[in-house]
């Protein structure tokens, strides 16, 4: 494995590592039997690796847990001068997992880490097994436009305040205490990273709902959904029902971040769709 700090350290049983890309170093984390089948996460827009971590213990006795900052977050570098769109995304996670070997992951996605989930199995349908989204919008018809104004660059860096309430919204109620080292990842990126990452997966759902794209996949398909989303309409999850044989799971009281916010229960329902489709290792 080609890594540019020296080589992967361990912390608490977490492998960390960085990836020394052509475009730019990506942050790695595995979890878990490196024999067991590979179940790749993708984290959302302004989040990290971390926002997994309560998930991740769940997981990792029945799987190879692999984990990724995708470029412009957490700790993998923030180019200015790098294409941000979600099939440049996809193409590094795929680049990432042929670099330590993992030839067929069930791939998850929370929010746009479903989007680039779904363009890594239009690009590499050999690598991914099965696909596994949570809270990711369908289309843009389901997004809830957000109540206060746009950040501008003459804003940024955001205070506290302003980050507490940009994240707010990924939590079922607004009492939620958002983990500390959640708004680090928002305060680590530039102004850059975070409007081109947003925009990116804006332009690669206008261009066709993930529906329409997975229906020609053919793979296996979970959809999560916590009922009470407040940045997707979560009715909207019903137009997966458009994928033949895909799985679709409404939580009652969790919000956009069911990984945060009830992980067992999340968990409990990766494993049954894992249990499934997850290749084993020869």
């Amino acid at each position: 494995m080609t890594v540019s700090d020296g080589g992967p350290y361990v912390n608490g049983g977490t492998e960390s590592s960085i990836l020394s890309l052509d475009d730019g170093d990506i942050h790695m984390c595995q979890d878990g039997p490196r024999d067991a089948p590979a179940l790749l996460l993708i984290h959302g827009s302004a989040s990290s690796t971390r926002s997994w971590d309560p998930l991740v213990p769940l997981l990792t006795g029945s799987h190879r847990v692999i984990r990724i900052d995708l470029l412009g977050h957490g700790r993998s570098a923030k180019p200015a001068d790098r294409s941000y769109t979600i099939p440049d995304q996809a193409r590094r996670a795929g680049v990432a997992l042929d670099r330590i070997g993992v030839e067929h992951a069930v791939v998850v996605g929370h929010s746009s880490g479903g989007v680039v989930a779904t363009a890594l199995a239009e690009q590499r349908p050999d690598l991914v097994a099965a696909l596994a989204l949570v809270n990711t919008g369908p289309s843009l018809d389901a997004f809830i436009a957000p109540e206060s104004a746009a950040i501008g660059p003459s804003q940024w860096p955001l205070t506290d305040e302003q980050i507490r309430r940009f994240a707010s919204t990924g939590f079922s109620r607004a009492g939620y205490r958002i983990p500390d080292e959640l708004l680090d990842e928002v305060r680590v990126m530039t102004y850059h990273t975070l409007t081109t990452t947003m925009q990116a997966t804006r332009s690669y759902l206008e261009q066709r709902a993930l529906p329409d794209r997975l229906t020609v996949l053919g793979k296996p398909l979970l959809v999560i959904f916590g009922e009470d989303d407040r940045r997707w309409r979560s009715s909207s999850a019903a137009d997966y029902r458009a994928v033949p044989g895909a799985k679709v799971e409404l939580l009652p009281g969790l919000g956009h971040s069911p990984l945060l916010e009830d992980p067992p229960r999340t968990a409990g329902l990766l494993l049954a769709f894992t249990a499934v489709h997850a290749v084993r290792v020869d």
